[in-house]
Protein backbone atom coordinates (compact mmCIF):
# COMPACT_ATOMS: atom_id res chain seq x y z
CA UNK A 1 0.00 0.00 0.00
CA UNK A 2 2.84 2.21 1.16
CA UNK A 3 6.69 2.07 -0.05
CA UNK A 4 9.25 4.38 1.26
CA UNK A 5 12.49 3.82 -0.86
CA UNK A 6 15.31 5.72 0.52
CA UNK A 7 13.22 9.01 1.57
CA UNK A 8 15.40 11.79 2.86
CA UNK A 9 13.77 14.86 4.15
CA UNK A 10 15.78 18.33 5.44
CA UNK A 11 14.49 21.46 7.30
CA UNK A 12 17.25 23.80 6.79
CA UNK A 13 20.69 21.67 7.66
CA UNK A 14 18.85 19.74 9.74
CA UNK A 15 18.66 15.81 8.63
CA UNK A 16 14.48 15.37 10.11
CA UNK A 17 14.22 11.93 8.13
CA UNK A 18 17.15 9.47 7.32
CA UNK A 19 17.49 7.22 4.64
CA UNK A 20 13.37 5.59 5.32
CA UNK A 21 12.86 2.35 3.54
CA UNK A 22 9.63 0.58 4.82
CA UNK A 23 6.42 -0.55 4.06
CA UNK A 24 3.02 -0.93 4.77
CA UNK A 25 0.83 -3.31 3.59
CA UNK A 26 -2.64 -3.09 2.85
CA UNK A 27 -5.36 -3.31 5.60
CA UNK A 28 -2.52 -3.06 7.87
CA UNK A 29 -2.98 -0.45 11.46
CA UNK A 30 0.72 0.66 11.88
CA UNK A 31 1.36 2.87 15.09
CA UNK A 32 4.54 5.04 15.08
CA UNK A 33 5.98 6.51 18.06
CA UNK A 34 8.73 8.07 19.48
CA UNK A 35 10.03 11.12 21.61
CA UNK A 36 9.26 14.42 20.37
CA UNK A 37 11.09 15.71 17.35
CA UNK A 38 11.60 11.92 16.26
CA UNK A 39 10.55 12.72 12.80
CA UNK A 40 7.05 10.87 13.34
CA UNK A 41 4.67 13.88 12.08
CA UNK A 42 6.79 14.55 9.26
CA UNK A 43 6.74 10.94 7.84
CA UNK A 44 3.37 11.25 7.78
CA UNK A 45 3.24 14.69 6.51
CA UNK A 46 5.13 13.07 3.48
CA UNK A 47 2.42 10.37 2.30
CA UNK A 48 0.26 13.08 1.57
CA UNK A 49 2.72 15.90 0.19
CA UNK A 50 2.20 18.12 3.04
CA UNK A 51 5.86 18.09 3.05
CA UNK A 52 7.96 17.61 0.16
CA UNK A 53 11.32 15.25 0.17
CA UNK A 54 14.51 15.86 -0.11
CA UNK A 55 15.90 12.65 -2.18
CA UNK A 56 13.73 9.08 -2.26
CA UNK A 57 10.68 7.68 -3.85
CA UNK A 58 6.81 7.14 -2.00
CA UNK A 59 4.64 5.30 -3.41
CA UNK A 60 0.90 4.57 -2.51
CA UNK A 61 -1.10 1.90 -4.38
CA UNK A 62 1.62 1.59 -6.62
CA UNK A 63 1.74 5.07 -7.74
CA UNK A 64 5.16 7.22 -7.11
CA UNK A 65 3.42 10.27 -5.64
CA UNK A 66 6.49 12.41 -6.85
CA UNK A 67 5.71 11.35 -10.47
CA UNK A 68 6.10 14.65 -13.09
CA UNK A 69 2.45 15.87 -14.06
CA UNK A 70 0.88 13.71 -10.89
CA UNK A 71 -2.06 15.67 -9.87
CA UNK A 72 -1.80 16.63 -6.33
CA UNK A 73 -4.98 17.34 -5.31
CA UNK A 74 -6.08 13.76 -7.12
CA UNK A 75 -3.59 12.11 -4.62
CA UNK A 76 -4.36 13.88 -1.67
CA UNK A 77 -8.64 13.16 -2.12
CA UNK A 78 -8.06 9.40 -1.60
CA UNK A 79 -6.04 9.84 1.77
CA UNK A 80 -8.36 10.58 4.68
CA UNK A 81 -6.12 12.92 7.11
CA UNK A 82 -6.80 13.48 10.74
CA UNK A 83 -4.69 16.09 12.27
CA UNK A 84 -3.82 17.88 15.64
CA UNK A 85 -6.45 20.55 15.16
CA UNK A 86 -9.51 19.58 14.24
CA UNK A 87 -9.86 22.50 11.25
CA UNK A 88 -13.24 22.32 10.72
CA UNK A 89 -15.34 24.92 8.47
CA UNK A 90 -16.95 26.90 11.96
CA UNK A 91 -19.28 28.58 9.43
CA UNK A 92 -20.75 25.52 8.05
CA UNK A 93 -22.59 23.45 10.18
CA UNK A 94 -21.55 19.30 10.86
CA UNK A 95 -23.39 17.83 7.96
CA UNK A 96 -21.71 20.65 5.47
CA UNK A 97 -18.34 19.74 6.74
CA UNK A 98 -19.32 16.15 5.57
CA UNK A 99 -20.84 17.12 2.58
CA UNK A 100 -18.73 20.13 0.96
CA UNK A 101 -15.52 17.36 -0.40
CA UNK A 102 -17.67 14.56 -1.63
CA UNK A 103 -19.90 17.65 -3.89
CA UNK A 104 -16.84 19.35 -4.87
CA UNK A 105 -14.67 16.63 -5.53
CA UNK A 106 -16.07 14.03 -6.60
CA UNK A 107 -19.36 15.38 -8.21
CA UNK A 108 -21.74 13.69 -5.86
CA UNK A 109 -25.20 14.92 -5.44
CA UNK A 110 -26.14 16.90 -2.56
CA UNK A 111 -28.96 13.95 -1.81
CA UNK A 112 -26.65 11.70 -1.95
CA UNK A 113 -23.47 13.61 0.03
CA UNK A 114 -25.86 13.79 2.58
CA UNK A 115 -27.18 10.29 2.60
CA UNK A 116 -23.23 9.01 3.13
CA UNK A 117 -22.77 12.07 5.56
CA UNK A 118 -25.61 11.06 8.07
CA UNK A 119 -24.73 7.56 7.53
CA UNK A 120 -20.98 8.50 8.91
CA UNK A 121 -22.00 10.64 11.56
CA UNK A 122 -24.30 7.76 12.78
CA UNK A 123 -21.52 5.33 12.86
CA UNK A 124 -19.24 8.29 15.07
CA UNK A 125 -21.62 8.59 17.37
CA UNK A 126 -22.54 12.01 16.10
CA UNK A 127 -25.69 12.11 14.00
CA UNK A 128 -28.03 13.97 16.22
CA UNK A 129 -25.22 16.56 15.98
CA UNK A 130 -25.83 17.16 11.96
CA UNK A 131 -27.60 20.61 12.31
CA UNK A 132 -25.23 21.78 14.90
CA UNK A 133 -22.10 24.53 13.94
CA UNK A 134 -18.36 23.26 15.36
CA UNK A 135 -18.11 25.85 18.15
CA UNK A 136 -21.46 23.89 19.69
CA UNK A 137 -19.01 20.75 20.00
CA UNK A 138 -16.79 19.57 22.55
CA UNK A 139 -13.04 19.30 21.35
CA UNK A 140 -13.88 14.74 21.48
CA UNK A 141 -16.88 15.69 19.59
CA UNK A 142 -15.11 17.84 16.65
CA UNK A 143 -12.38 15.58 16.24
CA UNK A 144 -15.12 12.36 15.50
CA UNK A 145 -16.89 14.93 12.89
CA UNK A 146 -13.30 15.70 11.38
CA UNK A 147 -13.11 11.34 11.21
CA UNK A 148 -16.64 11.45 9.35
CA UNK A 149 -15.46 13.98 7.00
CA UNK A 150 -12.07 12.16 6.02
CA UNK A 151 -14.29 9.24 5.83
CA UNK A 152 -17.32 10.80 3.18
CA UNK A 153 -14.02 10.53 0.46
CA UNK A 154 -14.26 7.04 0.88
CA UNK A 155 -10.70 7.14 1.04
CA UNK A 156 -8.50 3.34 1.06
CA UNK A 157 -6.05 4.92 3.52
CA UNK A 158 -6.26 6.67 6.71
CA UNK A 159 -3.85 8.81 8.03
CA UNK A 160 -3.45 10.18 12.22
CA UNK A 161 -1.47 12.34 13.35
CA UNK A 162 -1.71 12.43 16.85
CA UNK A 163 -5.67 13.42 16.78
CA UNK A 164 -5.63 13.12 20.42
CA UNK A 165 -3.40 15.44 21.56
CA UNK A 166 -5.18 18.64 21.37
CA UNK A 167 -8.08 16.61 23.35
CA UNK A 168 -8.52 16.71 27.22
CA UNK A 169 -8.35 13.38 29.16
CA UNK A 170 -11.75 12.58 29.51
CA UNK A 171 -12.28 13.07 25.81
CA UNK A 172 -9.52 11.05 24.00
CA UNK A 173 -11.47 7.72 24.79
CA UNK A 174 -14.23 8.54 22.61
CA UNK A 175 -11.82 9.25 19.37
CA UNK A 176 -9.99 5.83 20.19
CA UNK A 177 -12.99 3.97 20.19
CA UNK A 178 -13.67 5.73 16.89
CA UNK A 179 -10.10 4.87 15.41
CA UNK A 180 -10.58 1.01 16.88
CA UNK A 181 -14.01 0.37 14.97
CA UNK A 182 -12.00 1.46 11.64
CA UNK A 183 -9.07 -0.85 12.17
CA UNK A 184 -11.61 -3.58 13.05
CA UNK A 185 -13.27 -2.87 9.90
CA UNK A 186 -9.89 -3.38 7.88
CA UNK A 187 -9.08 0.55 7.14
CA UNK A 188 -5.44 0.63 6.43
CA UNK A 189 -4.21 2.78 8.87
CA UNK A 190 -0.91 4.67 9.51
CA UNK A 191 -1.23 6.52 13.31
CA UNK A 192 1.27 8.60 14.85
CA UNK A 193 0.20 8.64 18.51
CA UNK A 194 1.72 8.58 22.13
CA UNK A 195 -1.73 6.37 23.35
CA UNK A 196 0.69 3.19 24.15
CA UNK A 197 -2.79 1.01 25.22
CA UNK A 198 -4.29 2.01 21.66
CA UNK A 199 -1.44 0.63 19.89
CA UNK A 200 -1.06 -2.28 22.27
CA UNK A 201 -4.72 -3.24 21.61
CA UNK A 202 -5.55 -2.44 17.82
CA UNK A 203 -2.04 -1.93 16.14
CA UNK A 204 -0.72 -4.93 13.63
CA UNK A 205 2.90 -3.12 13.66
CA UNK A 206 4.25 -0.71 15.66
CA UNK A 207 7.40 1.34 14.48
CA UNK A 208 9.68 2.98 16.65
CA UNK A 209 11.71 6.39 15.36
CA UNK A 210 14.28 8.96 16.68
CA UNK A 211 16.27 11.10 15.37
CA UNK A 212 14.97 10.71 11.80
CA UNK A 213 15.39 6.78 11.69
CA UNK A 214 12.83 3.95 12.38
CA UNK A 215 14.74 2.30 14.69
CA UNK A 216 12.40 -1.04 15.56
CA UNK A 217 9.64 -2.14 13.87
CA UNK A 218 7.57 -5.21 15.55
CA UNK A 219 4.43 -6.66 16.55
CA UNK A 220 2.59 -4.76 19.69
CA UNK A 221 3.13 -7.95 21.68
CA UNK A 222 7.34 -8.20 21.07
CA UNK A 223 7.60 -4.30 21.38
CA UNK A 224 6.19 -3.29 24.37
CA UNK A 225 7.62 -6.78 26.22
CA UNK A 226 10.63 -7.07 24.59
CA UNK A 227 12.49 -4.01 22.70
CA UNK A 228 15.10 -4.61 21.02
CA UNK A 229 16.64 -0.94 21.04
CA UNK A 230 18.31 1.09 23.60
CA UNK A 231 16.56 3.99 22.95
CA UNK A 232 13.36 2.09 22.69
CA UNK A 233 13.74 0.54 25.57
CA UNK A 234 14.63 3.83 27.15
CA UNK A 235 11.26 5.49 25.97
CA UNK A 236 8.77 2.79 27.09
CA UNK A 237 10.73 2.95 30.50
CA UNK A 238 10.16 6.62 30.25
CA UNK A 239 6.40 6.51 29.47
CA UNK A 240 5.81 3.55 32.22
CA UNK A 241 7.47 6.12 35.12
CA UNK A 242 5.52 8.80 35.78
CA UNK A 243 2.26 6.02 35.60
CA UNK A 244 4.14 4.30 38.55
CA UNK A 245 4.00 0.92 36.58
CA UNK A 246 7.28 -1.35 36.21
CA UNK A 247 10.44 -0.39 33.75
Amino acid sequence: MITFDSVNKYYGEYHALREITEHVARGEVLVVCGPSGSGKSTLIRTINRLEPVASGRITVGGQDIHAPGLDVNALRSHIGFVFQQFNLFPHLSVLDNCTLAPQRLRGLGRQDAEARALALLERVGLAHKARARPADLSGGQQQRVAIARALAMQPPLMLFDEPTSALDPEMVGEVLQVMRDLARDGMTMVCVTHEMGFAREVADRVWFMDHGQVLERATPEEFFARPQHPRARQFLADIRSPLGLPA
